[in-house]
């Protein structure tokens, strides 16, 4: 095993450059991927190294980038296309859910639509509005669609390679806030697959279940919970929000007993509410305590100045560990 020191988009950059090499069939198009290398860098340099045809710097035009990319798949390509934030892909939301999850299931199985679709999300950087949201449980609800979000930049590097070999259209958040974040990446020994979730920290007292960008954070509160208060939480990095590895957390949770999932996205008819509900349904006799959620408001993401008080983090996390665990 040789594994190299990378940031998130680094490694997403290196997936991205392994599968042009590797098929001539996939692509790579969105607003500023090619000249500039994408806003976050992350396609620094592919338009140099494989020319203006397979690395194309669109139209600001997200409906007519997903429009063009379902006909890519259609004539045998394999398009990645680049939303540059997560608050722009709603003018081509109605291409996604009424198009792209659906040929598939309207042609009988016939048609394959190999599309992924890149959307970094979510907030901590700054920025101004349609910059920093989290959309995640708007395509998860819509079946057809395969939803992924990469904690590290070792799942990152592999499961941009899965999204791009998958024949399912993928819908893959990348958590901005972690972009240059460092982490051990081996491109030669593959990790479990994208659907499987994983449990990243032992524990006995209680599970925390998140993806994306916090799944940091919840590895901070239970480091923290340990060193304070000696209490052995088990962390579990869901990686895929659609499908959702019921299995692997459900393990977890007969084995600690309490739940606590957490997002970045309003708690309000979020990715939670489907967790706890399931877990509360499969989990019942297990369960000493009320799954609890951690997350954003119900309210449109802040200005910058004041994502602080919107964005979930480690006292959040805590505080609803310690209500869960003085039931």
């Amino acid at each position: 095993m040789t594994a190299t020191l990378m940031t998130l988009v680094t490694a997403l950059n290196t997936a991205l450059r392994d599968v042009l090499a590797q098929d001539p069939k996939t692509l790579v198009m969105g607003e500023d991927v090619g000249r500039l290398g994408g806003v976050f860098r992350v396609t620094d340099g592919l338009q140099k190294d494989f020319g203006e045809s397979r690395v194309v710097d669109t139209p600001l035009a997200e409906s007519g980038i997903v429009g063009t990319a379902i006909g890519l798949a259609l004539r045998g390509y394999r398009p990645v296309v680049e939303i540059q934030f997560d608050g722009f892909v709603f003018p081509g939301y109605d291409q996604i859910v009424t198009q792209l999850a659906k040929m598939h299931a309207r042609s009988l199985g016939k048609v394959r639509l190999p599309v992924v679709i890149r959307i970094p999300y979510g907030g901590g950087i700054g920025a101004v509005e349609h910059h920093s949201e989290s959309p995640e449980a708007l395509f998860a609800h819509v079946a057809g669609l395969r939803v992924m979000s990469p904690a590290t930049p070792r799942d990152a590097y592999w499961m941009l390679r899965e999204a791009v070999a998958c024949d399912d259209p993928v819908i893959f958040f990348e958590p901005k806030r972690r972009y240059y974040e460092k982490g051990e990446v081996d491109t030669t020994t593959p990790v479990a697959p994208a659907h499987r979730a994983q449990v990243v920290r032992s524990g006995t007292d209680l599970t925390l279940a998140a993806y994306g960008p916090m799944v940091r954070t919840c590895l901070d509160a239970a480091a923290v919970a340990a060193e304070e208060e000696g209490r052995q939480l088990e962390v579990v990095d869901l990686r895929s929000i659609s499908p959702l590895d019921f299995d692997t957390l459900q393990d977890s949770v007969r084995r600690t007993g309490r739940l606590v999932v957490a997002h970045e996205a309003p708690v309000f008819f979020g990715a939670g509410a489907e967790i706890a509900a399931h877990v509360t349904e499969h989990c019942f006799y297990h369960l000493q305590a009320p799954v609890l959620r951690v997350g954003g408001y119900h309210t449109p993401y802040p200005p910058s100045r004041l994502e602080e008080e919107y964005l979930p983090g480690i006292d959040r996390v805590l505080d609803a560990v310690d209500r869960v665990l003085a039931y």
